[in-house]
């Protein structure tokens, strides 16, 4: 899976469009793991050089992030609940990485949410991209769940943008820091792993 990141995240710095943050975008709204924060970012900062338009990112993005978002609303309605939740168990879900753990808890907050949750599910990291899946099976109005999605996806679009942008105009500050920066993201990279193995060990008592 990390070398599926790497090849992608590779292509796009090499090929780096609005064509192609559409694409990724699409791919990142599906049932595809591909997180929006590795092509945001760098699109903005290739923006604020000069090269790409702000506006026009977030545009081409959250067109992106709406089209995943209504392959998985068709293939939801199409497919009904059982067979979803049979097809995230096989071994093409696992490679996925989905789960019926994970549609599970998109569903559950649809439920809680209704039809707003297609709006704040978008910002929900874990529940972003799947959202779409449970406003499939529960049929939810089309041009309904199109308006919340496009909504949503803008907004955690643009709130990317507006955190690249900041990130960028403090280079000078990042390049002073970056050791120490470093150092606490391998700190925290391994408080993980840490938390990771303390958690399967758990579960195996």
């Amino acid at each position: 899976m990390l070398e599926y990141f790497q090849t992608l995240a590779d292509w796009y710095m090499q090929h780096m469009n609005y064509l192609s943050i559409t694409l990724l975008m699409i791919i990142e709204s599906s049932f595809i793991p591909f997180p929006s924060e590795i092509v945001i970012p760098p699109a903005i900062w290739k923006a604020a050089g000069g090269d790409l338009n702000m506006p026009l990112v977030v545009l081409f993005a959250t067109l992106g992030a709406v089209i995943g978002a209504v392959v998985n609303y068709v293939l939801a309605l199409w497919l009904g609940r059982v067979i979803v939740y049979k097809l995230v168990e096989t071994r093409l879900g696992k490679i996925f990485m989905l789960s019926q753990h994970k549609v599970e808890n998109a569903e559950v907050y649809f439920n809680r949410h209704g039809r707003s949750s297609t709006f704040i599910g978008r910002l929900v990291p874990g529940i972003r991209q799947l959202i779409s899946i449970p406003a499939g099976l529960a049929k939810m109005n089309f041009k309904q769940f199109i308006l919340f999605t496009t909504l949503g996806s803008a907004l955690w679009n643009v709130i990317l943008a507006v955190l690249s942008y900041s990130l960028y105009t403090q280079q000078d500050m990042l390049k002073k820091y970056m050791s120490e920066l470093s150092y606490a993201l391998l700190a925290a990279g391994v408080l993980f792993v840490v938390y990771l193995i303390w958690k399967y060990r758990k579960k195996k008592e």
